[in-house]
């Protein structure tokens, strides 16, 4: 006990050190007698490595990392999608983790080490897998950025100082960290697979390579990805699905099919499901690890009011696997209509006919806690006593699903755009069938997918890959990353977001049809009629047409104020939209694909004598 006390406070000093000199990739924080702690047992290198998972989202975190997407409407516009977004105002150019990840890499094939070699190998793959995710986390942001191997010395100041490395470099190194981790790694399964695991890494590359695959291949045109030689897309894409294929052949994990809700069991239970959940944020009420789930989704003052769009809502298929946009009346459809014989995930997510909080049949909080009307619950337990970052609930980093559908996904790009009837039956038909939709595979394009979301795709299996995905990976950190590199950034600013339809203004209207009034859309300066109990949301200005909305209308002495709004009239109802109060915004020359490098950090590089180059569009 004593030496994992002596090592925890080692790790404590670590983890201050590097809050306090992020950049200092050359601090040596242990000393001799600190080293032979760390390395001189397999017990000093487990607790170690253990300090990687600090890295990880955490329980209040990893549900806001979509708080930026285009299927969802939130209370205010994330700065990036703004003009007050600059090279100035960039952040995240921090190293202190990689400098731990590489200190104890070289230490385990130092002479200060003399653990067994095949449990040295294991902890050096736990390392190896934390750094491929740390440098993923740097690709998707950045593009190229500097490759460190080892914890540099105080007398490398060229190596400090040196410029980004390609994206080349940095994909090559990523994928010799994972399959250097899927060799090594001896885990398989863990406590609710709270560890990492060989399939964790297998699972993991196949993410990245698929991201780097895609983003080449629709960025083709770009200069940076132009000069790209080492790695085709073709080549990634291989890379992908191998990589699943590892997962997928292990049959150690299944989609999770049991109970009347499977699909959200996965995310709302204190014990993970882990014939599905591969790699997991375990909570614990009795520990005290605890989430914030129900604060961020369910009060205004603390969360963004993350609400989906209807134009999304509108993608989930009929359970016969017919559209719901094929029906000439979808978009006239109340929520209570809408719902009806649709992918049973929908109702999973939100809100639904017959949703129950604390025992009661519980609607949308529209207007107070939510903005559409589609009120998400994927991720919230159901109950107050869960409210005040009391949430129990364990929450998956990795999963099964993901890994099918990257597989579909790189099969189909390898093909043509094509995904075989047997792929198909093994991703996209599994994980419809999971949820109540027929598994037939289409033959013809969703124009309403298509027009709305993908207007230059046109592969079949494509387009219906990314429904999948958007559907069935909803909020868990994706969609933004996968506008990236799919190249459809400017869904960000053009997508609407709009709500529910409603037949008249003025009205109260029952939300689930349980024939009990919740909601009533006020017309500017009209008031609820007298004995409505329910909500109300007052609306700035009505519009007749989509093609009238202006944002004049949304201005208050010359400054745009959120507000909600409504299209339609009295004879085909009215839709329901909302305005943040901000424009948001999406350069022309792509600039967005790749966040800045911080002016200060390029800045801290001049006053050396070096150059640090920044991303196209980005100005110093």
């Amino acid at each position: 006990m004593k030496t994992q006390n002596i090592l925890l406070r080692i790790l404590l000093f670590g983890c201050l050190s590097a809050a306090a000199s992020s950049c200092d990739l050359t601090e040596s924080m242990q000393t001799e007698a600190d080293r032979t702690i760390i390395f001189g047992k397999e017990s000093g290198l487990e607790l170690y490595a253990n300090s990687f998972y600090k890295n990880l989202p955490t329980l209040t975190s990893v549900y806001q990392q979509d708080a930026m997407c285009d299927i969802a409407a939130v209370q205010g516009v994330n700065q990036f999608l703004t003009s007050g977004y600059s090279a100035e105002t960039s952040t995240s150019w921090s190293w202190g983790t990689l400098r731990n990840i590489n200190y104890f890499i070289d230490g385990c094939y130092s002479d200060d080490c003399t653990v067994e070699t095949s449990a040295r190998d294991h902890y050096v793959g736990i390392a190896r897998w934390f750094r491929a995710w740390f440098y993923y986390t740097k690709l998707r942001q950045y593009g190229g950025v500097p490759w460190f191997e080892h914890q540099l010395q105080p007398d490398e100041k060229d190596l400090m100082y040196k410029d980004r490395d390609s994206r080349d470099v940095i994909i090559r190194n990523i994928i010799a960290d994972l399959d250097f981790a899927y060799e090594h790694i001896s885990t398989t399964s863990s406590i609710g697979n709270s560890l990492v695991s060989k399939y964790a890494a297998a699972a993991l590359k196949s993410r990245i390579c698929l991201f780097e695959a895609s983003f080449r291949k629709y960025h083709a045109d770009e200069p940076e990805i132009a000069a790209l030689k080492e790695y085709t897309p073709e080549d990634l894409y291989t890379e992908a699905a191998n990589a699943a294929r590892k997962v997928i052949d292990s049959r150690i994990y299944s989609l999770n099919t049991t109970g009347e809700t499977p699909y959200r069991d996965l995310f709302t239970r204190e014990d993970p499901l882990t014939n599905e959940n591969i790699l997991v944020l375990c909570a614990s009420g009795t520990e005290g690890f605890l989430g914030t789930a129900n604060w961020w989704f369910n009060v205004a003052t603390y969360g963004k009011m993350w609400s989906p769009v209807r134009s999304f809502v509108n993608t989930y298929l009929n359970t016969d696997g017919t559209r719901f946009t094929d029906q000439a009346d979808y978009g006239r459809k109340t929520f209570a209509e809408e719902l009806v014989g649709r992918d049973k995930r929908l109702e999973q997510c939100i809100r639904g006919l017959n949703y129950l909080y604390d025992g009661e049949v519980t609607v949308a909080q529209l207007g107070i806690s939510n903005l559409t009307g589609y009120h998400f619950i994927k991720f919230s337990q159901d109950g107050k006593q869960y409210e005040n970052g009391n949430n129990t609930n364990s929450i998956p980093l990795i999963r099964y699903a993901e890994v099918l559908l990257n597989y579909a996904e790189a099969q189909a790009e390898l093909a043509g755009g094509q995904l075989t009837s047997s792929d198909w039956a093994l991703t996209i038909g599994a994980l419809r069938d999971r949820a109540g939709v027929s598994s037939v595979q289409p033959t013809t394009v969703d124009t309403y997918l298509q027009t709305t979301f993908y207007p230059e795709l046109s592969s079949v299996d494509l387009l219906e890959i990314r429904r999948e995905r958007a559907i069935e990976l909803l909020c868990e950190g994706f969609r933004f990353d996968d506008l990236r590199r799919w190249k459809c950034g400017e869904l960000l600013i053009s997508l609407p977001w709009n709500g529910i339809h409603v037949p008249a203004l003025d009205t109260p209207h029952d939300l689930n049809g349980d024939g009990t009034t919740d909601v009533c859309i006020l017309k500017p300066e009209s008031s609820a009629p007298g004995g409505f109990k329910g909500t109300t949301v007052s609306l700035t200005v009505v519009f007749d047409s989509a093609e009238a909305v202006s944002t004049n209308a949304f201005k208050e002495n010359g400054t745009l104020k959120a507000a909600y709004y409504a299209v339609g009239d009295d004879t085909n109802g009215y839709d329901l939209y909302w305005f943040p109060g901000e424009e948001r915004i999406w350069y022309d020359d792509g600039r967005q694909y790749l966040y800045p490098i911080p002016a200060q950090e390029i800045r801290n590089y001049m006053a050396e004598g070096y150059t640090l180059t920044q991303n196209p569009g980005w100005s110093n």
